[in-house]
């Protein structure tokens, strides 16, 4: 019956009198008592004010349901089981009286579960009925519930009692919010006033960079952090699964984020980059950003500034330490850190002596673990410390990568934008694209800085090489001076400021810091002075530092009391000046074991006359190790002048070593470290050897330097040499999908390369790429993600699936109509090879694959198996219609077979065999007219003096072959002519 021909015969008219009578007219009063009065007590069929009785309500019962079979129309049940249904229905209304629970509880559950507490309170209620008069019982008890809480509402106690009812809920609810904020302590107002102030202090204080080379002339020194940031990437190598026996193994896996979304992944990183590749401009913006955001509170600790005062600060001291103006309240640091609002910058790892690093580690590590649920970032350059410095505590190393193409344009057109010179942009990206020289040095955002602004400078002449670049640098930001800028009356020449400045310079170096107290400035300053004769008349040697720092351009003061170099860069080629001038060749050489001063070192050979060039090389070769040899030799581009000996040995020793002849060669080179990637030479005039040692050095430093490892890789990529392609093309986990795909994969010759595919990224990637033959896909990729990445099915000629559990049904391989070869390893149960029927199939490769259909591809000419074969001959369940020509029986493929019906295939030219081989085995190989090529397990082969000779057989393959298997069994072989062991 429809819902609403039974409404119309369950009419209000009928049902409200009746149920109104279930109920007692009075009312206790407003309800407003220690304990609601119950629904038992207000039926009129319990307790002592009982006007009904259970037969008056069954009575009831019988009159809703007469009423509801009376109406017109088709009746809703079946009037012979009226009786039964009243009955039920009255069961139901009876209930009302056992639910514990008050009118305005009743009023708040609602008539459909009310309802439903009746049936489950009248239990069987309704058993035996027919299935239209259930769905009338159930209907009436609903409608009668309905008309129940309607009553309640009319009640002139039902509104007291709920506003009773909405007092105490709230009284509940405000008692439970306090125990709440008890347990949660309230922020102190005094802390959340202090925090209005520090936070904008904190997005002032680090919202403006310096933009080398624009503070010139008329144009500010300092821009804004928004309109000068560069978004740059990050990369992390993460552990990945080991690759199959016998397949290659690349064991780490690439993953790529924008540097400022490094703490969103995780609480803690320590993040690596190069001098001048952008470390402290991201501090700065994280430092920014958090504080206008107010998520968390930011400390910006430069480790250079914390260090000088001895003791590292505990939390109550940052702000002092770092010489915050504003004082907080007592207590407020530990308060932030203690809830894990904190997010604490550490800046310069590699700016303190390598003796304080483990001080500072163990300072760090017991603040993280003291105030955990905070957010972790410390900055340092590559080398300073080992590459799991801080694994064990849960930093996620990251590393940040040289600027590419698109950041490079993007950089140049916002400098020019902010130096309001537009006309410069065109032709300096024309230079950057076609001068490979100084394309590799625009790899960072200080080196761009540099090129945009010498080359506006000198309207569009740009010097070549390092050392050319920095002496250029130097005059323009010496000689360059903004008099209505500087306060001092002190006139100092391009020659005089950069005798002090390297004095400094070196001074930092020897002490392996790149930050000192202004008073030890001051002190070498002053002992200077004397000896330059241009300063000595300015003033004192307080008021000529003062000057160098407002008019340099090279120093700043980036706290109250210390000083330092505007880039470790300027340090190291300045210190460098020094020490040839002054003679100090021996402490050079004595510090070239260190990392740090491989860049004093090279510049010094460029400063150095050839006399003491030939010296210093000298001295780096004597130690004869490779990294001081490559050192060496990365100096020669420096060295214009050089005695022909000293070059022709440093080439010769370093000739050794590069290029790499081979795969471990190659990893030895690695070891080196990323100075490798700018010696290493190729593709010209390299061998085939060669210049895949170079792709193998290249791919193994991608790591550390991955914009350098594509670049040189880059050059190879039109390579014909199979094993140089092969390297290339199995590197390329260890880069950007996308962007290795473009630079090196769709430039390759694929002939005879498999494209092997792990990650969705590549996948990606590989559905823009032009169309590969072989592709290879490794774990588990569902057929539909397979068919995806494809741009053009019919391509694809040959396919391997390595450990996809997912590859089963053989069905959505149709779409591939043009496969050649199938290979499913370790694929699961493969099922519906017949499906393959319809390919033009020659070559399979089975292991753990249902067999069920094999006999059905008859177009297979060659067919390797892996798995244990059923039945008692080959003939059960290899397709015996197909001509095979080679066939592969893996070791335990034939343990119930055998070489039982081998003989059927008589087209068969190479079998290779890994199963054990006995007499009547090889008596079946005698069987086969053309067999010409056989491979064995040495190991396995039981023949006796009796077996077959097989006259055949031109070429033998001997695996795991000892001396007396070599002869018992090529003497079964009379006319091989090729044998290999």
């Amino acid at each position: 019956m429809e819902p609403a021909v039974l409404g119309g015969k369950l009419a209000s008219s009928l049902v409200a009198p009746l149920v109104k009578k279930l109920f007692v007219t009075g009312g206790p009063g407003a309800g407003l008592v220690d304990r609601p009065v119950r629904l038992d007590r207000l039926v009129s069929f319990r307790g002592e004010r009982r006007s009904l009785g259970e037969e008056e309500v069954r009575g009831l019962a019988g009159k809703l349901v007469a009423g509801a079979l009376d109406s017109p129309g088709e009746p809703p049940f079946p009037p012979e089981e009226a009786d039964a249904v009243a009955d039920a229905l009255a069961a139901r209304l009876l209930a009302l009286g056992d639910l514990d629970m008050d009118d305005v509880q009743a009023v708040r559950l609602g008539h459909a579960e009310l309802a439903a507490r009746l049936r489950r309170r009248a239990a069987g209620s309704g058993d035996g009925l027919c299935t239209d008069a259930r769905y009338f019982l159930d209907s009436a008890t609903e409608w009668a519930c309905l008309h129940v809480l309607e009553f309640f509402t009319r009640r002139s106690t039902f509104v007291a009692r709920t506003l009773v009812a909405q007092t105490r809920g709230q009284a509940e609810l405000i008692a439970k919010v306090d125990e709440l904020i008890a347990r949660v302590p309230r922020p102190d107002a005094r802390d959340t006033a202090f925090e209005r102030r520090y936070l904008p202090h904190v997005a002032a204080q680090h919202n403006r960079i310096t933009i080398y080379g624009i503070d010139l002339r008329e144009s500010p020194d300092r821009w804004p952090l928004e309109v000068a940031y560069l978004s740059l990437e990050a990369t992390a190598e993460e552990e990945r699964t080991g690759a199959l026996p016998g397949e290659y193994a690349d064991p780490e896996h690439t993953v790529r984020l924008a540097a400022e979304d490094a703490l969103r992944t995780r609480d803690r990183v320590l993040l690596r980059g190069d001098a001048g590749s952008g470390k402290t401009t991201l501090v700065q913006w994280l430092a920014v950003t958090a504080a206008r955001d107010g998520d968390r509170i930011p400390y910006v600790l430069p480790l250079r500034t914390l260090i000088r005062a001895g003791a590292l600060p505990s939390p109550a001291a940052f702000l002092t330490a770092v010489g915050c103006p504003h004082t907080p309240p007592e207590g407020w640091a530990e308060r932030v850190l203690g809830a894990g609002r904190g997010l604490v910058l550490v800046d310069g790892l590699d700016e303190i002596p390598a003796a304080e690093r483990h001080r500072t580690r163990d300072w760090l590590l017991a603040l993280v673990r003291a105030f955990p649920g905070n957010r972790w970032l410390l900055t340092s350059r590559p080398t300073a410390v080992r590459a799991d410095w801080l694994a064990a505590e849960g930093f996620r190393e990251l590393s940040l990568t040289p600027m590419r193409e698109p950041e490079v344009a993007t950089f140049v057109r916002r400098w020019h934008r902010a130096a309001e010179a537009p006309e410069f942009v065109t032709p300096l990206l024309d230079s950057l694209r076609t001068k490979r020289d100084l394309a590799r040095l625009a790899t960072n955002p200080l080196m761009c800085g540099l090129i945009c602004a010498l080359h506006r400078d000198r309207h569009g002449y740009l010097p070549t090489g390092r050392k050319e670049l920095y002496d250029a640098a130097l005059t323009m930001l010496l000689a360059r001076r903004d008099r209505e800028r500087g306060m001092e009356a002190v006139e100092l020449s391009e020659e005089a400021q950069l005798e002090l400045l390297q004095r400094l310079a070196y001074a930092l170096v020897l002490s392996g810091r790149t930050e000192m107290a202004v008073e030890t400035a001051e002190g070498i300053v002053e002992r200077a002075l004397p000896s330059v004769a241009s300063a000595a008349g300015q003033g004192d040697a307080a008021t000529v530092l003062r000057a160098l720092v407002l008019r340099s351009g090279l120093l700043r003061r980036p706290g109250e009391g210390t000083l330092d170099f505007v880039h470790r860069t300027f340090q190291d080629y300045l210190g460098a000046r020094y020490a040839v001038e002054e003679g100090h060749l021996d402490v050079l050489a004595g510090r070239a074991g260190d990392t740090q001063w491989e860049d004093v070192i090279r510049m010094a050979v460029a400063h150095a006359r050839p006399g003491e060039r030939a010296v210093l090389l000298r001295r780096l070769l004597a130690e004869d190790t490779p990294r001081l040899t490559l050192l060496a030799l990365a100096c020669l581009e420096h060295a214009t002048a050089l005695d022909p000996a000293v070059r022709a040995e440093v080439e010769a020793r370093a000739g050794t070593l590069i290029p790499p002849g081979s795969t471990q060669d190659a990893k030895a080179l690695a070891e080196a470290g990323p100075l490798v990637l700018e010696l290493l030479p190729g593709p010209e005039g390299l061998t085939e050897r060669q210049a895949h040692g170079v792709t193998v050095t290249a791919s193994l430093l991608a790591e550390r330097e991955p914009g350098g490892a594509l670049a040189v890789l880059r050059r190879f990529r039109g390579h014909a040499a199979l094993g140089v392609r092969r390297q290339l093309v199995g590197t390329w986990d260890r880069f950007d999908a996308r962007g290795y795909a473009r630079e090196i994969l769709d430039h390759l010759d694929p002939t005879e390369l498999f494209l092997t595919l792990t990650t969705a990224a590549q996948r990606g990637a590989h559905a823009g790429m032009r169309p590969w033959g072989r592709l290879e896909f490794r774990g588990a990729h569902s057929w539909d993600e397979i068919l995806a990445c494809v741009p053009d099915p019919g391509a694809v000629e040959k396919l391997l699936l390595v450990a996809n559990p997912e590859a089963t049904d053989m069905e959505p391989l149709a779409a591939l109509g043009r496969l050649r070869s199938l290979s499913l390893l370790d694929c699961g149960t493969t099922r519906g090879l017949d499906r393959l029927s319809a390919l033009p199939l020659e070559s399979l490769s089975l292991q753990g694959a249902d067999l069920t259909g094999l006999d059905e591809l008859t177009s297979l000419r060659e067919l390797s198996l892996r798995q244990r074969l059923p039945g008692n001959h080959l003939t059960d369940s290899l397709p015996v219609a197909a001509r095979l020509r080679q066939l592969h029986l893996g070791r335990d493929t034939t343990r119930d077979t055998g070489l039982r019906g081998l003989s059927h295939w008589s087209t068969l030219y190479e079998v290779t065999l890994s199963c054990p081989v006995g007499t009547a085995d090889w008596t079946e190989l005698s069987r086969l007219p053309r067999l010409e090529q056989l491979i064995l397990d040495a190991s396995v082969i039981d023949i006796g003096p009796d077996a077959p000779e097989l006259p055949g057989v031109r070429t033998v393959i001997l695996r795991r072959a000892r001396t007396q298997d070599i002869a018992r069994i090529t003497t079964r072989l009379p006319r091989a002519r090729i044998l290999r062991i």
